[in-house]
């Protein structure tokens, strides 16, 4: 698909109204260790000219960035759509969210739910990711953002998990459905105890609380098979695969997963 069929396609004006500039999106594959498919595909912001998603972010200010969180939805579901993600069993699609730019959550949810009903993906097959980084102003708004996403039937995630001082503080205040474990928690998880201990401790509150965990940053066989032997079964990496400019991309198994 190339940028100019995206510009626009289906999004009203959605996707580029008020912003000043155009992107496209990167899918990465979640992947699922035990049978080898991808579990979800994260959608990631790129410029079209090949930027990376730092350019993308640095163009998003106060006044265009309730515009940017809106037609980065739109877009990654009608690019997901296209390139026939919905099509694909139990394979979710991934997107980060600005939990800043939602003003009323059942308002601002309408665009997503319009563009999952045109393309035919099912909604409850999308989640809605919000990094531990993303400095939230009024944490009872984003807990009111969650509750209304779950009720409108989509998953919740918590990215970056670890990577910054809020994190279990976020866990005590909402259960999201998915935490993503940061990179700094499992980078050379394989030869650090440390991080073993810790990654252990943070999978005993989610069994209690019934939330999914998934591994991030994974680059090596060793970090793999440590958190596959920890019990994750979810991963994300370039061991697995890079990000790849609208297309999806099949992972590769470079470990023999442990014996469950």
């Amino acid at each position: 698909m190339t940028a100019e069929r995206i510009k626009g396609g289906g999004c009203g004006g959605l996707c580029t109204e008020g912003l000043g500039f155009d992107f496209t999106m990167a899918f990465q594959p979640i992947v699922d260790v035990a049978s080898g498919r991808p579990w979800a595909h994260e959608a990631l912001v790129r410029g079209l000219d090949g930027q990376g998603a730092g350019w993308v972010l640095g163009q998003v200010t106060e006044a265009n960035r309730y515009a940017f969180d809106q037609a980065c939805r739109v877009k990654a579901i009608e690019l997901a759509a296209w390139l026939g993600m919905s099509q694909q069993a139990d394979t979710r699609l991934s997107i980060n969210f600005l939990p800043n730019a939602v003003y009323q959550p059942e308002a601002c949810i309408r665009a997503t739910l319009a563009a999952a009903r045109r393309t035919g993906f099912p909604p409850e097959r999308i989640i809605f990711e919000v990094t531990e980084n993303e400095r939230v102003v009024d944490g009872a708004h984003l807990k009111a953002i969650f509750t209304e996403y779950k009720r409108q039937g989509f998953h919740t995630a918590i990215d970056d998990f670890g990577s910054g001082y809020s994190g279990l503080n976020l866990l005590a205040e909402f259960q999201p459905d998915i935490i993503k474990l940061d990179m700094e928690l499992t980078r050379a998880i394989d030869t650090d105890r440390a991080r073993r201990s810790i990654v252990g401790a943070i999978l005993t509150v989610c069994r209690d609380l019934g939330i999914t965990p998934v591994a991030e940053g994974i680059e090596t066989p060793g970090e793999a098979k440590a958190l596959r032997d920890l019990g994750i079964t979810l991963m994300q990496g370039y061991l697995f695969a890079r990000p790849a400019v609208e297309r999806l991309v099949s992972p590769a198994i470079d470990f023999e997963p442990a014996v469950a």
